[in-house]
């Protein structure tokens, strides 16, 4: 028989041959009885009796059969009834014959107690409504809360060229829908343009600082706007005003952008401690979420210039990846103007290889910002669990594979998720026909009116492809290219939008005036005219070299359009291959993956998407509503964010 120890809170009167050391009493619902004996206990009585059945097979503590049951005092005679069927108690000995451990037995001796089955099922509702009770309240003690400060380049609506944009201008204010606080610190950019407008509601909060930097001391001023419970601030300095982009114009990349964003991290780690919103500031205890190189100098500077004077002991940073290409590389000369001691330069420093060099007399050294971020933040994210892979391979590392394959414990990745307000078929202001998985009749509206639009025959029995995206190499633009007059051939429509490099432009409207009834391509990008794609094509096509995340495959998948894409990064995380067999045959899946990248191994992939839309009605149908049903919300994305910063305050900063 198993037996439970029973420990203090409830004395007992025992014989002289029973030691007061081996009786006494646990509350009944730490032993696990609680149910069964709630009502025999609940005035504090316990019975003790002689029992045959002991582990040990011995007597109770030395009574014979003529020794008296003991039993806990009891004032109310009333209840003499009741404690005559109350639960016998057994001891265990060891082999010396020391009492070690009680246990409770039925008076019948059996080990089950079905007398009390009614009992307990009386008792049942009280006690879950206890422990549900104590469980809520036990899950509002521990929920924890922090001040968390994204640090970007850029954050939507105020300023986007891309996916990071979009991530922290709709994470925050998940982030903050949880509970937590949460602040931004981006640029203020004026260009002159319409986008001005968007900082219109942010006021100046009369805080200047001065940086350390650059041969000298910049001065920055905040403005703040607080806005669906996110606390928005901007860094504003002269180097933000100009025409162009946020990066560049015309002519190429800024010549400045180390300098702007170096003032853009040290603002960063000054806000917290010198802005005083909503009346109190942020103060030491943040979680600091960098993003991209713009953003690296952040956790170098915490681990610097700030913890080595007992300020942001607390703080932890936690780097986010989006585009590892992209590194804040700069001649090593550029260091002195970072303000950061010299004896820090290791952090940043960088060796091109030989091969990458300018010139034979070229040393190749240089600072690399984003390496000083992974050296020093406490964690390192990703956007999603195949990117973070990836980018610790020779194929993906950009030449940090072998640094980020150090920090692989601290590694991870999350996907995106996306705004499912703004990306929602069944209220889609921009689309003419809202549709949702269980009603797909809309969806061969969109079809119609998007053949329409674009001046294709209205061909609903046609496969619609679909491209959005820049036109450059990473997308794979030239796979397209060279596929394009083999898949002109098959009975199908093809449709691309998107902006880039001038050679596939000036082609995309070449291959317009060739295959006037099967293709159209839209030079520039038009949000309505992108929406309006997602919606009526058939299949998204999406063949990039590398894709951290991608975020045109989840777009499509919601609005029932089905992916083909290349089997990397976020994609291959995202895109479930199509098996036509699982599931009892009625298949599984949300579209097709392809490898390797070669332009024969897309064309197999899409000659099956075509296949499979024509032949297999029923089959695609079932595609459609899988991929309209995944759950790719920024709500599911925060939860595992939650986690990793959980796991950020597990141990001490990674650099003190």
């Amino acid at each position: 028989m198993e037996s439970l120890q029973v420990t203090r809170l409830m004395s007992c009167k025992l014989s002289a041959n029973i030691s007061h050391k081996a009786c006494s009493f646990r509350p009944s619902r730490q032993l696990g009885f609680s149910s069964l004996s709630r009502r025999s206990f609940q005035n504090g009585k316990l019975t003790v009796a002689r029992s045959d059945i002991t582990a040990n097979g011995g007597g109770f503590g030395g009574l014979d059969d003529s020794s008296n049951s003991n039993s806990i005092e009891e004032e109310d005679d009333d209840e003499e009834e009741e404690e005559e069927n109350g639960l016998m108690l057994g001891l265990d000995r060891d082999d010396c014959g020391s009492v070690i451990a009680l246990h409770l037995i039925p008076p019948s001796g059996e080990v089950t107690i079905d007398s009390h089955q009614d009992e307990a099922a009386d008792t049942k509702g009280e006690d879950e409504g206890i422990e549900e009770e104590k469980g809520g309240e036990e899950e509002i003690r521990s929920r924890v809360t922090y001040n968390i400060v994204f640090v970007t380049a850029e954050a939507a609506p105020y300023s986007k060229t891309g996916g990071l944009g979009d991530v922290c201008g709709s994470l925050p204010g998940v982030l903050a829908g949880c509970g937590h606080r949460v602040m931004v610190v981006s640029p203020r950019y004026l260009n002159g343009t319409s986008a001005d407008k968007n900082f219109a509601g942010a006021y100046d909060v009369d805080r200047h600082i001065k940086v350390p930097c650059f041969g000298g001391e910049q001065e920055v001023a905040f403005f703040h706007e607080y806005k669906k419970g996110v606390d928005w601030v901007f860094v504003d300095h002269p180097s933000f005003h100009r025409p162009g982009n946020l990066y560049g114009d015309s002519h190429g990349a800024f010549g400045d952008n180390q300098f702007r964003f170096t003032l853009l991290c040290h603002a960063a780690c000054e806000a917290p401690l010198v802005l005083p919103l909503g009346g109190y500031t942020y103060g030491e205890k943040c979680l600091f979420l960098v993003n991209d190189w713009h953003a690296g100098l952040v956790p170098v500077l915490l681990a610097s210039k700030y913890r080595p004077f007992g300020i942001y002991k607390d703080a932890r940073s936690i780097l986010v990846i989006h585009n590892l290409a992209h590194q804040g590389v700069e001649p090593a000369a550029s260091f002195k103007n970072l303000g950061l001691p010299w004896e820090w330069y290791g952090a940043l420093e960088w060796v091109f290889p030989t091969w990458a060099r300018t010139h034979a007399l070229d040393t190749g050294e240089a600072v690399n910002i984003l390496k000083g971020a992974i050296v020093t933040a406490d964690r390192i994210l990703t956007v999603s669990k195949g990117y973070a892979w990836e980018i610790t391979t020779v194929e993906g590392g950009h030449g940090l594979n072998e640094l980020l394959s150090s920090r692989r414990i601290v590694l991870n990745g999350i996907v995106n998720g996306i705004d499912v307000t703004e990306w929602d078929s069944s209220s889609d202001e921009h689309i003419s026909f809202h549709y949702s998985a269980d009603d797909l009749s809309g969806k061969a509206r969109c079809k119609t009116a998007l053949q329409q639009e674009l001046g294709l025959p209205i061909r609903p029995e046609c496969p619609l492809i679909g491209f959005i995206g820049r036109l450059d190499y990473q997308k794979g633009i030239d796979l397209i290219r060279w596929a394009i007059p083999e898949l002109m051939e098959e009975n199908v429509q093809f449709v691309m939008l998107g902006s880039g490099d001038p050679l596939y432009e000036d082609w995309m409207r070449a291959a317009e005036k060739t295959y006037r009834d099967k293709f159209r391509g839209w030079v520039g990008f038009n949000v309505p005219i992108s929406h309006r794609i997602t919606a009526g094509c058939d299949i998204l096509l999406m063949p990039s070299r590398f894709e951290p995340c991608g975020l045109n495959q989840l777009f499509a998948m919601r609005y029932g359009t089905v992916p083909v894409v290349h089997a990397t990064g976020g994609l291959r995380d995202t895109v479930e291959n199509f098996n036509p067999y699982a599931g009892d045959r009625s298949g599984e899946g949300t579209g097709w993956t392809f490898s390797p990248l070669t332009k024969e191994s897309m064309l197999e992939a899409l000659r099956t998407a075509i296949m499979t839309y024509r032949d297999h009605k029923s089959t695609w149908e079932a595609l459609m509503r899988r991929g309209m049903q995944r759950d790719f919300t920024w709500e599911t994305a925060a939860i595992h964010y939650e986690q990793v910063f959980e796991w950020a305050y597990i141990d001490p900063p990674y650099i003190t």
